[in-house]
């Protein structure tokens, strides 16, 4: 087989592609799909059987994107009215069978955004002008609703519900089956119904290969702000008299200080 021939799209007779839509080199479409008309997807990456992929959708090189996958179908919101909106997933990305995935609204500026790297396991829902990270794991049957926001290296474990306008930090690692009502800071493992902060991600930590000292400042902080008994402005004040902060604790700091609609999550 020759250069050219790899290097077209390959794609099942059964599938239905509009015309309009936009395929890289090498893309693989599988049975029975649908690609609609505003649709671009990078090269190399391959679309399952019986996926559904609509709207104002850009996908990146090399996805995965797995049978019954629903990819930019309008957002499941009643204030919704037709406006134009968009969907941008990045590259590399595993979208495992049954995901759907809604492109933004209006009210949240009009896109929903997926980063690279990331696995979003069997039947997982992510809603309207959610925002999510590189190398985020989204694990079974959770569900996200609109404008939540999830930082690179977040872990987000099976039949987790996250409610609207929630933050998720970097590195934050969090449990099964939990609810999660307000932010979640970087580096936390938490997990309850409703969630609560009960120590560092020190497995993430490891992973990313965080050096030692700032692992160290890290568990002094989160003693201080999610394990005493100070207000968090007042472990804030503490931490901030504190003289030396690694680039990881600034993120912690810089996270909480930032205007929330929820709250932070605590012990």
């Amino acid at each position: 087989m020759g250069a050219t021939d790899v290097s077209e799209p390959k794609i099942h007779p059964t599938a239905i592609i509009h015309p309009t839509a936009k395929l890289g080199e090498g893309v693989q479409v599988g049975p029975y799909a649908v690609i609609e008309a505003q649709v671009t997807i990078g090269a190399d990456t391959r679309i399952g059987a019986h996926c559904v992929l609509e709207g104002r959708t850009t996908i990146g090189e090399e996805c995965e994107i797995f049978t019954g996958a629903v990819i930019g179908s309008i957002p499941q919101d009643l204030k919704y009215r037709g406006e134009e909106s968009s969907l941008t997933i990045g590259d590399r990305n595993k979208i495992r069978e049954y995901v759907t995935i809604n492109p933004g609204t209006t009210a949240g500026g009009g896109r929903t955004v997926i980063g690279s790297d990331c696995l979003l396991m069997a039947s997982t829902h992510v809603a309207h002008d959610c925002l999510i990270g590189d190398h985020v794991i989204i694990a079974n049957s959770s569900a996200m609703a609109g404008h939540v926001v999830v930082g690179d290296r977040a872990v987000i474990g099976g039949l987790v519900g996250m409610h609207q306008f929630v933050r998720v930090g970097t590195l934050a690692m969090v449990g099964g089956c939990s609810r999660i009502t307000q932010d979640i800071p970087p580096y936390a493992m938490c997990v309850g119904y409703p969630a609560r902060v009960f120590g560092l991600n020190t497995e993430g930590l490891r992973r990313a290969d965080v050096p030692t000292e700032s692992k160290q400042q890290l568990h002094h902080a989160f003693r201080i702000l999610f394990h005493s008994k100070l207000s968090m402005n007042s472990a804030l004040e503490q931490l901030e008299q504190e003289p030396v902060r690694c680039p990881e604790l600034q993120q912690l700091l810089e996270f909480i200080r930032q205007p929330s609609q929820r709250g932070i999550c605590r012990a």
